[in-house]
């Protein structure tokens, strides 16, 4: 059983999202900046938005699961899209939907100007609790 308690408010606009999460007592795992990249080191997907986003999270679901975790067990996230359109964004926020279904943690999401390889334009960084 997940430690992470998603969050809405009773306050704020309903926009289909946890405002925040409470985590039970117990180890935190906070990741670095996970790459779309392959098991070989090259750039998943080049360019694609949507591609990276889902190859980004399935590198984050191996992460996880060597750390006994799973992606009900993410507290937060981070994604960075290296595009200038609003529009890019939202398919990025789209695939993180489609992995999370009605279980999105609190997220960030932001344009970024570049990220660290060529072609590469998602990068996502997690905080999960670990199961006790």
């Amino acid at each position: 059983m997940s430690r992470v308690r998603l969050n809405g408010s009773s306050a704020l606009h309903d926009g289909g999202f946890a405002y925040s999460a409470t985590v039970a007592p117990g180890p935190l795992l906070f990741t670095a900046g996970i790459s779309p990249l392959t098991t070989g080191g090259a750039v998943d997907a080049p360019g694609d938005v949507v591609g990276q986003t889902r190859t980004c999270l399935q590198n984050l679901a191996v992460i996880l699961t060597e750390q006994g975790a799973s992606m009900s067990d993410v507290a937060k996230l981070t994604i960075y899209v290296a595009e200038q359109l609003q529009a890019d964004l939202m398919v990025a926020w789209d695939s993180v939907v489609e992995q999370f279904g009605d279980a999105v943690p609190p997220a960030m999401m932001m344009g970024v100007t570049v990220l660290p390889y060529d072609e590469q334009v998602v990068e996502i960084e997690a905080i999960a609790a670990l199961p006790a």
